[in-house]
């Protein structure tokens, strides 16, 4: 199994470039930064990355965030991400940039984007993976804040750009509160991808769908407490991110065994794995899709499924794609 899981070829999309970033590239961070008060030496910084809640994930994601602070910091992270996405055989990605926490900490709005447009080219040319933006909203920010964001990628738009999304904490924070600036992404043609119903019930998923027009949610995992939310998401062909390791590093989950994305995958939701922060969650996505086979059950086929479903789901070319979906039939084929 785990040959041929590594041999499906992939897509990620469900990924943020600070928590991606592998431990190594963060080292490097915190040595050329270190009044961030991020730990320098490595059993340290693997000690510092185990969590006791979602809650303290944010502040710990918050601490490393702030150690970016210059476009060459963005370029070390997006090259180790994308040689990390090869090794699992990976050949497209969505990262999550939030943009804000950049911008707050000091960099230059053409800064940032230069350096996403370097990270880009050299993540193909070093490790052969294509990367594209999703610009998110950490949520809890002033609504005006929450525009900076919008008005920072209107006005950039790096290339490979491709959804708006929102993420953070979800308790008191309402998807619906973030219509306006959704509003706006999608006028300039992004599409929607909010985190929803990760930490909170299926009345948030909801609003993601009737509120900010979501083609795809990150997480979802409480859909499953909702049956009319299940039908219309299987009806309406709306992928859910499942990121299983991320559900249990914060705790969203208690047992690998009760991860409900057997539930999801029996209603006909469309699901596609992801690690969500693999360098601060110890994973990679091959491991996602063994923990799959190893605890819940899932077969060569059901495996091969799922790495479909990504495919399809992803906001890259249809070359690409239909070149994706023949080498996961050809994997499938030879592995029966």
């Amino acid at each position: 199994m785990h040959a041929y899981i590594h041999a499906l070829p992939k897509v990620e999309l469900h990924l943020h470039l600070v928590g991606s970033a592998p431990l190594d590239s963060v080292l490097e961070l915190a040595r050329r930064h270190p009044d961030g008060g991020v730990p320098t030496d490595r059993d340290d910084l693997v000690r510092y990355y185990e969590f006791t809640d979602f809650t303290h994930f944010i502040t710990v994601y918050g601490k490393v965030s702030r150690l970016v602070r210059t476009g060459a910091d963005i370029t070390t992270l997006l090259v180790g991400i994308a040689r990390d996405l090869a090794a699992s055989n990976a050949h497209y990605a969505e990262v999550t940039i939030t943009a804000f926490d950049h911008l707050n900490n000091g960099m230059d709005p053409a800064e940032l984007s230069d350096a996403l447009a370097d990270g880009r080219k050299r993540a193909l040319a070093e490790h052969g993976v294509v990367l594209a933006w999703i610009f998110d909203i950490p949520a809890g920010l002033e609504r005006a804040e929450d525009e900076r964001t919008v008005d920072w990628v209107l006005a950039h738009m790096p290339e490979g750009t491709v959804a708006f999304g929102v993420g953070g904490q979800e308790a008191g924070m309402p998807r619906a509160s973030f219509r306006r600036s959704f509003d706006r992404a999608r006028e300039a043609g992004l599409h929607s991808v909010p985190h929803a119903g990760e930490t909170v019930g299926p009345e948030e998923i909801w609003a993601a769908v009737r509120e900010l027009g979501a083609e795809r949610i990150g997480h979802g995992v409480s859909a499953v407490q909702d049956r009319d939310l299940l039908r219309h998401l299987a009806h309406e062909g709306i992928p859910l991110e499942v990121c299983p390791t991320s559900n249990l590093r914060t705790r969203a989950v208690v047992d690998i065994k009760q991860h409900p994305l057997p539930l999801l995958l029996e209603a006909g939701v469309p699901v596609t794995l992801a690690t969500d922060d693999p360098g601060m969650f110890h994973t990679h996505l091959d491991r996602e899709y063994l923990l799959c086979h190893e605890h819940l059950g899932l077969g060569r086929g059901e495996l091969a499924d799922i790495a479909r479903t990504g495919v399809r789901s992803a906001f890259c070319g249809p070359e690409l794609k239909a070149d994706l979906l023949a080498r996961i039939d050809a994997v499938e084929r030879s592995g029966e």
